[in-house]
């Protein structure tokens, strides 16, 4: 069917979502055993052309093990990886159109940022002059032309990333490979470098597979991320998606910071659900439909910046509203956190932004407050 120009656009950064389009990447029921472990367990994936993909989990979940079939340094015990329409099973790691950045950078120190730039391509007998005008190409990419003559030890180690990165790009892989690249940054740097990533990611059009363990990451430079437990793939998603509407516990609680209660499905329609929570000490509505039966029980979950934190009650205390006392209070300059033991004596914990300038605030420890949210922020979990 013919799309029109309106839907074309819509689907533009949403290949998965396109029926007419060719995934870029396809793993195929992959499995990887080592001896009587499965470090992978049956992962069928597909990644779209252009896409910054996430493999996001906790050591040991067999994110890196996946990334490094995807490379060709392991063979698959079962299943096989169709790149570009090529089935890789046979094709060696340094035949293979992708390039691996790893964590360590691997930098040759007696070589300067030139050098081990042009390293692969002199290995592959390109033409000096077309080495030189690649080699100047990724330099000025990364922004590394002031430091093209040092070495690595005269690099700091954001500049030893990017050097990394342009060596990986040189050879205009068909897909990048990124093993945990930013581990070794600190913070601030680690932020602003993801950035960039995605900015020379967006420019070039490489499909990035990244692993990470890191959340924050993940949903900063992802299009979407999979993630990972115990060898099998959870949840894949956007990021906006896997935050907002996680499929279940281990998911949820995996992203970011969250509340969970326990409780029994009082009644679920075609709009919306309701759970009665004792550990809540209210009934939740959530304002969406689900398909857990009546009277089963089930989880809810709500952020933290969810709520809405007051000592004052709202004009009604007995639907999405738990009371209780609170217990402690971190401030982080732009956010307060408030952990607040209710009434049932579970923890939860709300954030709220710092909008005003003020060094008292108005709700501090041991205050009786009240938390309240919107049907729309509370999600039902069946696991």
């Amino acid at each position: 069917m013919k799309q029109t120009p309106e839907k074309r656009n819509a689907l533009r950064d949403t290949p998965w979502l396109d029926p007419e389009q060719t995934p870029h990447v396809q793993l195929l029921d992959i499995r990887k055993n080592y001896g009587d472990f499965t470090a992978v367990d049956n992962i069928s994936l597909d990644i779209y052309k252009g896409e910054f993909f996430s493999l996001l989990g906790p050591s040991g979940c067999g994110k890196t093990t996946l990334l490094r079939m995807l490379a060709g340094f392991e063979i698959p015990t079962q299943g096989r990886i169709i790149l570009d329409g090529e089935d890789m099973s046979a094709v060696p790691p340094y035949a293979r159109p992708v390039n691996m950045m790893f964590q360590s950078y691997a930098l040759f120190p007696h070589m300067n940022v030139e050098k081990n730039i042009a390293f692969g391509l002199k290995q592959d007998k390109v033409p000096k002059a077309e080495i030189q005008e690649r080699v100047a190409e990724v330099i000025e990419l990364v922004q590394m032309q002031k430091f093209a003559k040092r070495k690595p030890h005269q690099l700091s180690g954001g500049q030893k990333q990017r050097v990394a990165l342009a060596r990986s790009l040189v050879k205009r892989p068909k897909m990048l490979l990124l093993d945990e690249p930013l581990g070794a940054l600190d913070k601030k740097l680690r932020q602003d470098t993801q950035f960039e990533l995605m900015a020379i990611q967006e420019k070039l059009g490489i499909t990035f597979v990244i692993v990470t363990h890191d959340q924050e990451e993940a949903m900063t430079v992802s299009s979407r991320i999979a993630v990972m437990d115990h060898g099998r793939i959870v949840q894949v998603a956007t990021p906006t998606q896997i935050y907002e509407f996680p499929n279940s516990r281990y998911v949820a609680e995996f992203i970011g910071e969250i509340n969970i209660f326990q409780g029994v499905v009082e009644n679920s329609d075609s709009e919306n659900a309701a759970i009665i929570s004792e550990e809540a000490g209210c009934r939740v509505e959530t304002g969406r439909s689900t398909d857990i039966a009546e009277n089963a029980h089930a989880w809810v979950a709500i952020r933290p910046e969810k709520f809405d934190i007051s000592t004052e009650p709202p004009s009604d205390t007995r639907v999405n509203c738990m009371q209780g006392e609170v217990w402690d209070i971190g401030y982080l300059g732009n956010l307060s956190v408030y952990h607040v033991k209710l009434d049932s004596g579970k923890m939860a914990m709300a954030v709220r932004t710092n909008r005003a300038r003020s060094i008292e605030s108005s709700i501090t420890w041991e205050d009786r407050v009240y938390l309240s949210w919107h049907p729309s922020a509370a999600v039902i979990l069946s696991n």
